[in-house]
């Protein structure tokens, strides 16, 4: 996908209305499972490519977009998850939200005008991006904002989160209970787990953090590598917080613009650039979470009309919208 049509993605994300049934997912899926011009995308994928393209080299592809688009214009304020996730809104003082793949703050900057007791930690793989990210927040010249913003670099995919995110034993213990996990990802790509996790596995964890938001971030991370990142969300929160979640969802217009030469995965795909893209359906979002011990709340395609007025061309955008809790129980 040309740099051209991601901005236009990213500007139809940041001017979606909370209007998210403008169409019907399934009728989308049949005319596009019946479009001979689109069956490449429901083959088979047998090539290695996804499994020898390293970390480092999805780090550095990150790296070098965001510096190529740091003026901050590229991306505009993502205003309209406040009314996706009002939870963010009317949780109470001294609350913590931890944002995965922050960018140049263009989610936390709306959730901090909002809402004036929030805590943010933000993270990123690339230092260079925070450094955007807390010039636009310093700019903003409101101490408040400036005060309740921490960020620290992160690839959470691959080194995990930091310790003083979440309770030492409790994080060592329930990695290592499900490395075997880890170790079947290939097989069966990651998404079919039987949720061996039980209270007595955290009865020691406090945990951190009361959110996490993955916000366009979950796509970008390899598929065999989408498990660990789950678990890793699950550790750092409180027993009753919340993961919120939006991304790609499958059919939607950027996934049926990829080449066949840019698929590296079944459902996944590889930019120009070097950055990647997985397309969600449900079943894998809810395999990913309710395997890790989440508990699902909410679930759902966001189906959205969005019109390009410049070249007057209407898009039919597909986001996975989600909210799911770790349970209450793990409360010592």
């Amino acid at each position: 996908m040309k740099n051209e049509e991601l901005r236009m993605s990213c500007e139809s994300e940041a001017e979606a209305e909370y209007f998210n049934k403008d169409f019907d997912w399934e009728e989308l899926r049949a005319e596009v499972e019946s479009n001979p011009s689109f069956h490449y995308h429901f083959l088979p994928f047998q090539s290695s490519n996804s499994q020898s393209h390293s970390s480092q080299t999805d780090v550095d592809a990150w790296k070098q977009f965001h510096t190529r688009h740091s003026s901050g214009k590229f991306f505009k304020e993502r205003r309209y998850l406040l009314k996706e996730f009002p939870e963010l809104l009317h949780c109470g003082p001294n609350s913590k939200l931890l944002e995965i793949g922050c960018g140049n703050g263009s989610t936390v900057l709306p959730i901090l005008r909002a809402n004036k007791d929030v805590i943010v930690y933000a993270c990123d793989c690339s230092n260079e991006t925070l450094e955007r990210a807390k010039e636009i927040i310093s700019a903003t010249n409101v101490v408040s904002y400036i005060h309740r913003f921490h960020t620290f670099c992160c690839d959470l995919s691959t080194n995990g989160f930091p310790n003083w995110l979440a309770c030492n034993p409790c994080q060592d213990k329930f990695l290592q209970k499900h490395l075997n996990s880890f170790s079947d990802v290939k097989a069966d790509n990651g998404l079919n787990f039987t949720n061996s996790y039980s209270p007595q596995d955290c009865h020691t964890c406090v945990g951190g953090v009361d959110f996490v938001s993955l916000i366009f971030t979950l796509s970008a991370v390899p598929l065999e590598r989408m498990p660990r990142s789950i678990k890793e969300c699950f550790t750092v929160l409180k027993p009753g917080g919340m993961v919120l979640f939006r991304d790609y969802g499958l059919y939607d217009m950027t996934m049926l613009r990829f080449e066949p030469e840019k698929r590296v995965g079944f459902r996944e795909y590889m930019r120009s650039d070097g950055t990647r893209s997985y397309f969600f359906c449900l079943d894998t979002v809810r395999n990913l979470f309710v395997g890790a011990g989440f508990t699902e709340l909410e679930l759902d395609y966001c189906c959205v009309k969005s019109v390009n007025r410049r070249k007057g061309k209407s898009m039919r955008r597909v986001w996975v919208h989600g909210k799911f809790q770790k349970p209450t129980y793990c409360q010592q």
